[in-house]
């Protein structure tokens, strides 16, 4: 597709006569696109899920794949060198909003015009990445989430626990309210940002901690940025990542101070660095191997 479709939805539709046989029986074949697409996978000891994470990817849907390794204590770097994936390697386990960092620092240093990044635990089907980035490629979003809440049933029975699943949906009905959207799912480890997010937006100030991701969701509203969702399956089996209950009450007040963040910016009765433009200056403080190296 055109990179135009990339900066500016199609809204100025035109009309042309054609025969249905162009939908029909294409005479030739869709040219190749001219975008950069990498996928990143910010990974702790994903030894055992790793490969089954990988084998979802549908051929050719991306360009480059990073795997971004934050001390693990396993062979999740040995493993992904074998497989050939690019890796980062974190001297110490710095946090998942700290491994983000590097993740989407190298994406913007390497070109990346969609940058998707997926857990590396297999919980979610990567098998859904063409169809997210579809919804980047048409102009119809600026970020696309992975939504593993579809109904109760369904999310209880593929193993979420039941404080998880109200705390979820307690957080994101919190959200959609106060940021004027209306997510399935404002926690999802799947997630698809066109290039223009990541460089509008300071993720170099938020935390290292897992409200990282809440708060660039919360930056991307502040800065205009087009929110949507596709509906992922997801697994829960032991060796698939999840935070305890203790943390999680952490994350939950986190998000809600964020939010606040927000608000107190927005009216002017508090700035906060979070929702200043980004002055990005991509350092490169860490070691970079290639895989196939």
């Amino acid at each position: 597709m055109a990179r135009v479709l990339l900066t500016e939805p199609p809204l100025q539709p035109f009309h042309e006569p054609f025969s249905v046989e162009r939908i029909l029986q294409p005479r030739r074949m869709e040219p190749r696109r001219h975008h950069k697409i990498i996928a990143v996978l910010p990974a702790y000891n994903a030894e055992r899920t790793l490969a089954a994470t990988l084998a979802d990817f549908p051929p050719g849907c991306v360009d480059d794949i990073l795997l971004v390794d934050d001390g693990s204590q396993d062979n999740t770097v040995a493993l992904a060198r074998q497989m050939g994936l690019r890796v980062i390697v974190h001297d110490r386990n710095r946090g998942y909003g700290a491994n983000q960092k590097t993740c989407y620092r190298y994406c913007l240093q390497h070109n990346a015009d969609i940058i998707v990044m997926i857990h590396p635990d297999y919980q979610y089907d990567a098998r859904v990445i063409p169809h997210a980035v579809a919804f980047i490629e048409l102009g119809i979003c600026d970020v696309v989430l992975g939504n593993r809440v579809r109904g109760r049933r369904e999310t209880l029975r593929s193993g979420m626990p039941w404080w998880k699943y109200l705390s979820n949906r307690a957080l994101t009905i919190f959200e959609n309210f106060c940021l004027g959207q209306n997510l399935g799912e404002f926690h999802s480890g799947f997630r698809v940002y066109r290039r223009q997010v990541l460089e509008m937006i300071p993720f170099e100030r938020n935390s290292d901690d897992f409200v990282f991701d809440t708060q660039l969701l919360v930056q991307a509203v502040h800065f205009g940025f087009r929110l949507g969702d596709v509906p992922v399956p997801v697994r829960y089996f032991p060796e698939a990542s999840q935070i305890n209950f203790r943390r999680s009450v952490r994350y939950g007040l986190q998000t809600v101070a964020t939010v606040a963040q927000y608000w107190l910016h927005r009216l002017r009765i508090w700035r906060s660095p979070l929702f200043e433009p980004a002055r990005r200056a991509i350092g490169n403080d860490c070691r970079t191997h290639n895989g196939a190296e």
